[in-house]
């Protein structure tokens, strides 16, 4: 079951943190429960995309997106993710998450979210995200514009074109 009361906590938590700009990074805290649990006594990987989740959508208030998508009946979408496990997240450890969005091109934001337990990265994702409209896919660069941000597209870091490209690559549809 989705932890919304989780999401209505970080919400609540976060709701007189000062307004962030679009590439400025969300620190959001949280605790491996133990029904975060798989059968070998960590952090789900179901479960951590989840607890992202955590971080992505008070990101998305902080920033004013939410307030936008709202005003002009847009939605948000995952179009791609790639996640690096690294170090077990074990019960009640305690979770600092970094949230961020790194850049956007003309259809996608980038957006790049990690966890810490004692100061150690446990995991990383990378999202390729997008705003949706009745005509499909809104430009970034509208977006942008709805948020009275006047601002060029940061560069594309290679580690993320190397991904959209490779990406590219894969075959569609699945087997």
């Amino acid at each position: 079951m989705y932890p919304i009361l989780r999401l209505i906590f970080q919400f609540f938590r976060h709701r007189n943190d000062p307004p962030l700009g679009p590439l400025d990074t969300h620190v959001s805290h949280h605790i491996c429960w133990p029904w975060d649990l798989d059968l070998w006594r960590e952090l789900n990987n179901g479960r951590t995309l989840t607890l992202y989740d955590m971080g992505r959508m008070p990101l998305a208030g902080r920033v004013g997106l939410i307030k936008a998508l709202k005003e002009h009946r847009w939605g948000l979408t995952m179009a791609g993710a790639s996640v690096r496990y690294r170090r077990r997240v074990r019960m009640f450890d305690r979770i600092e998450m970094r949230s961020r969005a790194v850049c956007w091109d003309d259809k996608f934001l980038y957006l790049e979210q990690s966890m810490r337990v004692r100061g150690e990265a446990t995991s990383h994702i990378l999202y390729r995200s997008a705003v949706t409209g009745k005509g499909g896919i809104v430009s970034p660069q509208t977006v942008m514009n709805a948020l009275d941000l006047k601002m060029e597209a940061p560069e594309v870091p290679a580690w993320i074109k190397a991904w959209t490209e490779a990406e590219a690559l894969r075959p569609w549809p699945p087997f």
